[in-house]
């Protein structure tokens, strides 16, 4: 197990983003669509063709390296919403994993995030 979650989790979510067409609908610094004080510090979009827990595609942070392996997972829980979301970092730097961190603290949203160790 790599971060408390099997190493078949990663393989298959490598496999899903390497299948899947990335598409960013909230460009890096872009502002929260809701949250307008809220800008993105990262490019954010989905998995097309996928389906997430909320129905739409599975959402995804893009780190600036350009490589499209998952290196992280985060979930995240919205009281206001009853919403509990999970999020796939692609290509994070640590700092890049901490802008996201700090993203989600100042939207006021719960998170946990898991980061692959074999990567």
């Amino acid at each position: 197990m790599a971060g408390g979650i099997s190493t078949t989790f990663w393989t298959d979510a490598d496999r899903l983003v390497a299948t899947s067409v990335v598409v960013v609908d909230r460009p890096k610094g872009s502002r929260h669509p809701i949250a307008i004080d809220h800008v993105y510090p990262l490019d954010y979009g989905y998995l097309e063709g996928t389906i997430s827990g909320d129905g739409e595609g599975v959402d995804v942070w893009l780190g600036a390296s350009g490589n499209r392996h998952v290196t992280a997972a985060v979930c995240t829980i919205d009281l206001s919403k009853r919403d509990v979301e999970l999020k796939l970092l692609l290509g994070c730097s640590q700092e890049e994993v901490s802008e996201i961190g700090r993203f989600f603290r100042g939207l006021g949203l719960q998170f946990e995030l898991v980061a692959r160790r074999d990567f």
